[in-house]
């Protein structure tokens, strides 16, 4: 099988992760799609979407997918990036 290499999570510095959260927020409160890159099973993954909930104490937030307009929940910590499209 043709594997593909597993990449290391990486780690974010407090300003990085603040800066992401900020941006979830505005992204949430302005309906504005993004871009969200996460981590997941040893992949990067990015996906488009739009945020509809955020949960900063919780370490949660939700999203809607572009393509299927699925429900996503998803743990802060696996973000690594978002920005607005």
């Amino acid at each position: 099988m043709n594997k593909q290499p597993e990449a290391l999570q990486p780690l974010l510095t407090e300003e990085q992760m603040e800066q992401i959260n900020f941006t979830l927020i505005e992204a949430l409160h302005t309906n504005k799609q993004v871009y969200l890159t996460y981590y997941k099973n040893g992949q990067r993954i990015t996906e488009t979407g739009f945020i509809q909930f955020v949960d900063s104490l919780g370490n949660l937030f939700v999203f809607i997918d572009e393509v299927f307009e699925l429900k996503n929940k998803m743990r802060l910590s696996e973000l690594i990036d978002v920005r607005f499209v």
